[in-house]
């Protein structure tokens, strides 16, 4: 018999420990990348993840409006991709395929003058 155990009692309802919630307020494409790269990589171990784009940041959810990002975000993408890091578009796609719950901040959409049609 083993010195030391571990014992974690099943649970049907995740603790708020478990969860990540990440606000993603910038307009630079560094930050939002890397917002998305820890949201997969929670999602992918299996912690819920709430992801809430807010103000500039709302411009990444237009279909390819993460190219327009401040930062050289086509660029850099690229050179992300060519040393085998996931670029931009494959981060958002695992955290959507993985279930990541996504806000959109309502005073950024109108202070960008955009709605919720306008989104992916």
């Amino acid at each position: 018999m083993p010195a030391c155990r571990v014992i974690r009692p099943a649970r049907s309802v995740v603790t708020m420990a478990e969860k990540l919630a990440l606000l993603v307020e910038s307009d630079q494409y560094g930050r939002v990348h890397y917002g998305l790269a820890m949201a997969a990589a929670a999602l992918a171990s299996g912690r819920p993840v709430l992801l809430m784009f807010a103000m500039r940041a709302v411009r990444a959810l237009e279909p390819a409006g993460w190219t327009r990002l401040a930062g050289q975000p086509v660029e850099t993408d690229a050179a992300l991709r060519a040393r085998g890091v996931a670029g931009f578009e494959e981060l958002l796609s695992a955290c959507l395929a993985l279930e990541a719950r996504v806000m959109v901040c309502e005073m950024g959409l109108r202070a960008l003058d955009l709605t919720l049609a306008d989104l992916r």
